[in-house]
């Protein structure tokens, strides 16, 4: 019979270092899998920073020095970050970010998922990631959103119209408010089946580890309720 697929939720956002170096480490672990394997991928939304201001930005550098305690901390923190990313074949410019907020964003990465879209979600986080980390493009702005959609394959009339409309402002704020339900408070978190979190930026060997053995689990557990029967199985 056919393996059943192993689900795996990520929440994440645009602007998270780890986040990107996790996916990449993330798509290294899909690669190492058995064929038979089939993993289901969807990317949820999360904000590190809700309380960013619509359509503004600022260099991440004075953000992080906010957060972390001064520049010369933030810079240290970047340095650190951005050699970790060079690691996993990325190109960080974070002395070029801009720190904006990711509502909308992430709203076009729920676009992305819809049965209608010309794009899966991976292709459009990685362009945002990209824009934001290697690009130093302000992923809060409306216009430079749709541009980095049509790069993709959307038509950017529609993603600017979308992005000036509400649809998809719910859904998004559901899956972060599901984020806060599941107890997740940092990210990247990996959430396999609707039960197991895997948390941070694991190394490949982990993501595999984990996935191959839920999924003997699942064989397990359908391969049991396929030859069940009423007579023989008690419940």
């Amino acid at each position: 019979m056919p393996s059943p697929a192993v689900t795996i939720e990520i929440w994440s956002d645009v602007v998270c270092p780890w986040c990107y170096i996790g996916k990449r480490r993330f798509e290294d672990a899909l690669s190492r899998l058995d064929d038979t394997i089939e993993v289901d991928v969807k990317y949820r939304a999360y904000q590190l920073d809700p309380s960013a201001a619509p359509g503004a930005c600022e260099p991440v550098i004075d953000a992080y020095a906010r957060k972390f305690g001064g520049p010369q901390r933030a810079a240290a923190l970047i340095e650190r970050v951005t050699e970790t990313a060079r690691d996993e074949g990325l190109e960080f410019h974070m002395d070029i970010a801009k720190r904006a907020n990711t509502l909308l964003a992430h709203r076009l990465i729920w676009l992305s998922e819809q049965p209608d879209s010309p794009i899966d979600q991976a292709a459009m986080k990685e362009r945002l990631l990209a824009a934001y980390f290697t690009e130093g493009r302000h992923i809060g702005d409306p216009d430079v959103l749709a541009d980095c959609a049509a790069e993709v394959g959307f038509e950017r009339d529609v993603v600017a119209a979308f992005l000036a409309g509400d649809r998809g402002r719910d859904e998004v704020a559901s899956q972060i408010a599901q984020a806060g339900e599941l107890a997740i408070t940092a990210v990247p978190t990996y959430v396999v089946n609707g039960q197991w979190s895997i948390p941070g930026a694991q190394d490949p060997t982990t993501f595999v580890n984990v996935i191959e053995r839920l999924n003997e689990r699942a064989i397990a557990t359908a391969t049991a309720a396929d030859t069940c029967t009423d007579d023989a199985c008690e419940v």
